[in-house]
């Protein structure tokens, strides 16, 4: 049994005892005064009120293992820095690649494999958080961090709900779960969230928990935003990182598909029919010249008439 689940054990044994001894002390004040006797009833009236005092010491006792109960047990029983959930392995922050060397029976020594370290960047505070610093306690050197646990959500012991280490798109929200020891309030903290090396979120508050217990650090960028690829993400304590852990998002991100505006179909405007090709008019035809007409030529040509001639031309007569 952890201390989380001896604390919630001591509240629910406390509760009922309390319940209990302040029921008892309600029939023991009733029994009492009906009693013919008067010491009688006195000592059954008292021990109903000294069980009802009883039973709210037990109240009493029950709001502070609820309020102060886990706190104070972290401070003398500090927690262990693993997490009994799957944890996502965290990475060793220096990796040091010791390659191996085999000997030919040469007088010149060749290595036969030739490992070329991979370089790992320690994390650090980029310059454009550090701006946003403003703790001026300094850092206690032995707190602690468990590896981070990745999670659609958390319940309301700040526990993950289905803990994952690969995603599938559409995603809304990432929450990172860890336990702590030896933190001390008024400290800077920091949590960056980074793609594929590129830095997409950050939050940098001063310390306001408990020394020792559960915390989380989460982001809600929207489904359009998880990119399929590899996420990382790091825990500060001043300037000095506590713990990386990484998650994987597969799939395409969701994409919303707007809907269609309606469109209304104008009706078919008339449609224009040609105006008739106009035909060439005809081709005015030459007028005809006139011939100048002929010279009329008289039909006849009178011919002047005879002289008459007498009719009865009389001879003259001859003389006798």
């Amino acid at each position: 049994m952890d201390i989380r689940a001896g604390i919630q054990t001591a509240i629910l044994l406390a509760s009922l005892g309390a319940v209990v001894l302040f029921w008892s002390g309600i029939q023991s004040i009733r029994n009492g005064r009906k009693l013919l006797y008067f010491r009688l009833r006195q000592e059954r009236v008292a021990n109903g009120w000294r069980w009802i005092g009883f039973a709210l010491l037990l109240s009493g006792l029950v709001f502070g293992l609820v309020r102060w109960g886990e706190p104070v047990a972290y401070t003398y029983f500090p927690p262990s820095a693993t997490i009994t959930l799957s944890p996502t392995p965290s990475l060793s922050p220096t990796i040091s690649l010791t390659p191996t060397i085999t000997f030919t029976p040469s007088e010149t020594l060749t290595p036969s494999i030739s490992n070329t370290p991979t370089i790992t960047f320690t994390p650090f505070i980029p310059a454009v958080v550090e701006t946003a610093f403003s703790s001026l306690v300094t850092p206690n050197t032995d707190a602690i961090f468990s590896p981070l646990i990745f999670a659609r959500d958390i319940d309301a012991n700040y526990q993950p709900i289905g803990p994952v280490t690969v995603f599938i798109n559409p995603v809304e929200k990432v929450v990172a779960v860890f336990s702590y020891d030896k933190m001390l309030n008024g400290v800077q903290w920091t949590a960056l969230w980074y793609r594929e090396g590129q830095l997409l979120h950050y939050e940098t508050e001063i310390w306001a928990g408990d020394t020792g217990g559960y915390g989380f650090t989460s982001w809600e960028p929207g489904a359009d935003t998880w990119l399929a690829g590899e996420y990382e993400v790091q825990i500060f304590v001043g300037m000095e990182w506590m713990v990386v852990g990484r998650f994987t998002v597969e799939g395409d991100p969701y994409t919303a598909t707007p809907s269609p505006a309606p469109t209304t179909t104008p009706p078919p405007s008339a449609t224009l029919i040609p105006s008739p090709t106009r035909m060439p008019s005809a081709t005015p035809q030459p007028t005809l010249t006139r011939v100048p007409s002929r010279t009329l030529t008289p039909t006849s040509t009178r011919v002047p008439s005879k002289t008459p001639l007498p009719t009865d031309t009389r001879w003259p007569s001859s003389t006798p």
